[in-house]
């Protein structure tokens, strides 16, 4: 439990660093979210599910 807690919190740092940082680049990738096709959104979502369970294999593992 403590490793997913561990992990959330360092989701919410890179969220914070794009939104905090960069609002305006946040603002544009949001808007090119919107016309990037479903398929494209739904292939990339699974390749970054992949990579991160893969590191997080290679690291705990």
């Amino acid at each position: 439990m403590r490793d997913f807690l561990a992990a959330i919190g360092l989701v919410l740092v890179l969220e914070g660093l794009v939104y905090g940082g960069f609002p305006g680049l946040a603002k544009r990738l949001a808007g090119e979210v919107l016309s990037t096709p479903e398929n494209a959104l739904r292939i990339v979502g699974l390749a970054a599910i992949a990579i991160g369970v893969g590191i997080v294999w290679l690291v705990r593992g």
